[in-house]
């Protein structure tokens, strides 16, 4: 009766690692298709925005966004992320790069933790980032 527990103890190990192993390895060091290389930018405080895009993102801020902008020597890109509840929202780039197919732009919207003390007014958090001008067309990640 013990060799058939072990036996049975031992198939389901093995069952287990057949189907865990495929699906545990992560290859995050790939570079994603099509990328060309990583793009040099800047995030633009909101004084510093040109005023016509300003006055566009203020009639879109009160709903999630993705815009590009062009001036006579830089591209702008945004992303808003709409009405928050409260504050101390803040967004990170995780990616910006040249594909075959475009400018890959990423970013992630961070809430705030529940030990941080926070405006409890309504929010419009958004970033906008500066490159050198392009013509190649923004594809923005979900």
């Amino acid at each position: 009766m013990g060799r058939k527990i072990l036996r049975k103890g031992i198939f389901l190990f093995y069952v287990l690692m057949l189907v865990l192993l495929p699906t545990g390895c992560k290859k995050d060091e790939e570079t994603p298709a099509g990328k060309l290389n990583d793009l040099d930018f800047t995030v633009v405080e909101e004084a510093d925005l040109p005023e016509e895009l300003l006055k566009i993102i203020n009639e879109k801020k009160e709903n999630p966004f993705k815009l590009s902008y062009t001036s006579e020597d830089s591209l702008y890109i945004a992303r808003g992320y709409g009405a928050q509840r409260s504050g101390g929202y803040s967004i990170t780039v995780k990616e910006l790069y040249l594909s075959e197919q475009g400018i890959y732009f990423e970013t992630e919207l961070i809430g705030p933790s529940q030990e941080d003390l926070v405006s409890q007014a309504i929010t419009h958090p958004y970033i906008v980032v500066k490159l050198e001008k392009s013509e190649q067309p923004v594809i923005y990640s979900e």
